[in-house]
């Protein structure tokens, strides 16, 4: 697939930083997090697969960084998930990134290409999610006697859900993408 242009790639990263916003910033008010759930995870596998900068990367962690801090400073929302752990979420967000940028060269518009990366997006989504629980489980400090049972026992239960979650949102941009493309090329023939 062709790089995308420099007016597509700013209206993408837009797209995804005002996605990640709506969808992270917990708190009762928010009407949008209330109905979707937290898209960050896509949106950081989708960056690395459009966008591949290293620097959008960087401007992308610390928007996740920012909505946290303004949830947590400005919307009292409790921050028992902000421990030492924390400083692992470069490590499990550059894991989605670095994905979708290894297998961005070879993405093409057909069904298969976009299968492959929507498969790609959830086994870094689970690998993702692995890393950013564990390090919160085992050096959070929030769980007094860490043992190897309980933590599986906790992964089962919420790792499915962000995986789940990522795999719904990759689903319906891959469509979105498969379509966009479609029109483009109708479009084209029927002006030839």
């Amino acid at each position: 697939m062709k790089p995308l242009s420099r007016s597509a790639e700013t209206a993408l990263f837009v797209t995804l930083m005002v996605a990640m916003v709506a969808t992270r910033f917990h708190h009762e008010g928010n009407l949008v997090h209330q109905h979707l759930p937290d898209a960050s995870m896509a949106a950081f596998f989708l960056g690395g697969l459009y966008l591949r900068s290293h620097w959008r990367f960087a401007v992308l962690l610390a928007l996740a960084v920012a909505v946290d801090w303004a949830a947590i400073e400005l919307a009292g929302v409790s921050d028992f998930c902000v421990t030492a752990a924390y400083a692992a979420l470069p490590l499990a967000y550059g894991v989605l990134w670095y994905a979708g940028r290894l297998y961005g060269g070879r993405l093409s518009a057909g069904a298969g290409s976009l299968a492959a990366a929507w498969g790609l997006g959830i086994a870094a989504a689970a690998l993702s999610f692995l890393i950013s629980n564990g390090a919160f489980y085992w050096l959070g400090g929030r769980y007094p006697d860490p043992n190897l049972a309980q933590y599986l026992a906790r992964a089962w239960q919420w790792g499915p859900l962000f995986v789940r979650t990522t795999a719904c949102y990759l689903a319906a941009a891959f469509v979105l993408h498969y379509l966009v493309v479609r029109i483009g090329t109708v479009r084209r023939v029927a002006a030839g």
